[in-house]
């Protein structure tokens, strides 16, 4: 060391460090979009990418948007989430890829009215058109012009001059997308065997890695009542990266294949396996106006909707709080209306219901899908479920900046001192009824140190959902006695 005279300054790590936050209900969501019609010059290439969304005008230039939502899944969560409940952000995938699934629609005539010819939905206008016979050699451009209209229709323009001018129809072959040939495997995904990409569901580890949130929520409108795209959905957000979890909401179906009845619902939930503590299951579908939504895309909403009330900590229940609805409808749009017994009935099977009952539709349910079998409130409870993963999680990001330091006692004291001022913070405002963290000897042997692990234990509760609140109301005959004070 050099010689020194005179004064110096030196620093040590601060003792305590200020907690990493998270996006409580990161929405991640997997599904089919019309990227065809998107305004983003790279709105067609957009398969198996994932892309953080903060404004609906984003989501329609990068994914498009169709009415027609059982084709188009992405559409629904993206009108669902910003125009009924204006929360954001969330991360779509489309996994709809123009150049598998499509479909080459042959040689086919259209009438030209108004100097136009209307070739349809789902035509991919980048792919252009070829004619037939002595219009073959036709220039887009000169002879005519390919565009949407505003319901997505592709619309051929014959232009002034050009050689289409003055004809009474056309003929054309295009190409089209098929939605159709998006399968079950296409939404699960994998690793890509040629490329190494990852895709469909297996694009979820890459959320963190790309934008630094945690994905909270995992939805797939649609393709979640298919039981094996809701199991890879509950082992991803069981295991986000190795390290964070979350909860995947899913549905039951609401047809003849599922359960177009109240009553059928558990059956089929056991049945398939819809039963774990990070999943939470809707049923029936929720209808306003004319659009139709799967429940899980609202509940998503929803449960943002009631973050964002609470500093986007999942603390509070997004039951008995209002959905965007006027009726709930099975699969073939047949209205269905739950009383309370038949709703609590669904709640009392680990089920996320809508109810009509005081104060407008909404949705009524504090359950996971483990219930009944487990009753373990931190697995039961939906707050409780996802408190104990946004702070298990916060607990990750915090720390993960001591990790490979030094195993002192200056780094134990930090990491209880530092958590246990955040859980008493939490504790102060409401957001929990008590925590603290310790670290134990018994809980970390003399081998593990040596092995550099440290273990804390970290206790917390989180409030429960009030469910029931009883008056109990008794005659009091000693009341009776004010009959002779008055005379």
């Amino acid at each position: 060391m050099a010689f020194r005279h005179g004064v110096y300054k030196t620093e040590v790590p601060t003792s305590l460090v200020p907690p990493a936050q998270t996006e409580a209900g990161l929405p991640v969501i997997v599904g089919t979009a019309p990227i065809h019609l998107g305004s983003d010059e790279e709105a067609l290439g957009n398969v198996n990418k994932p892309h953080l969304i903060y404004t609906y005008a984003e989501a329609v230039a990068l994914f498009g948007f169709s009415d027609d939502w059982e084709k188009y899944t992405l559409s629904e969560f993206i009108y669902s989430q910003f125009a009924l409940f204006a929360m954001a952000p969330c991360v779509l995938i489309n996994v709809l890829d123009p150049e598998r699934h499509k479909e080459t629609v042959a040689a086919t005539e259209f009438a030209i009215e108004e100097g136009a010819a209307n070739l349809g939905q789902d035509v991919i206008l980048e792919k252009g058109v070829t004619f037939s016979g002595d219009l073959a050699d036709c220039e887009a451009g000169v002879d005519y012009s390919l565009a949407y209209d505003s319901n997505g229709d592709a619309i051929l323009t014959v232009l002034d001059g050009g050689r289409l001018a003055g004809a009474a129809s056309v003929t054309v072959e295009f190409t089209r997308l098929n939605p159709a040939l998006v399968t079950e495997a296409d939404i699960l995904g994998g690793v890509n065997a040629a490329t190494g990409d990852y895709e469909g569901l297996e694009l979820v580890d890459s959320v963190f890695p790309k934008f630094r949130l945690v994905p909270g929520l995992l939805g797939a409108p649609k393709w979640s009542q298919r039981p094996a795209v809701a199991a890879v959905m509950r082992a991803k957000m069981d295991n986000i990266n190795g390290l964070f979890t979350g909860q995947s909401v899913v549905d039951v179906p609401s047809d003849a294949s599922g359960a177009d009845r109240y009553s059928e619902v558990p059956e089929w939930k056991n049945l398939n396996n819809y039963a774990a503590e990070r999943q939470i299951v809707c049923w029936p579908k929720v209808k306003l106006g004319d659009r139709t939504y799967h429940l899980s895309t609202q509940l998503i909403g929803l449960m943002n909707k009631t973050d964002a009330g609470n500093q986007d900590i999942p603390y509070e229940s997004p039951s008995n709080t209002l959905l965007q609805m006027n009726s709930c409808v099975n699969a073939a749009g047949k209205e269905i209306m739950l009383g309370l017994e038949q709703a609590n009935y669904l709640n009392g099977q680990g089920v996320v219901t809508a109810l009509n009952w005081i104060g407008g539709w909404r949705a009524w349910g504090n359950r996971t899908g483990a219930y009944p079998a487990n009753t373990d409130p931190k697995d039961a409870f939906i707050p409780i479920r996802r408190m104990f993963d946004w702070i298990g999680n916060e607990f990750i990001l915090t720390f993960w900046q001591k990790v490979d330091g030094p195993m002192t006692s200056r780094l134990v004291r930090t990491i209880v001192n530092s958590f246990n001022v955040r859980l008493n913070g939490l504790a102060a405002r409401g957001f929990i009824l008590g925590g603290r963290v310790e670290f134990q000897e018994n809980e970390n042997a003399m081998t593990d140190l040596m092995n550099g692990i440290l273990r804390f234990h970290i206790y917390v509760t989180p409030p429960p959902p009030a469910e029931q609140i009883v008056g109990i109301l008794e005659f009091d005959p000693e009341y009776l006695n004010v009959l002779f004070e008055s005379i």
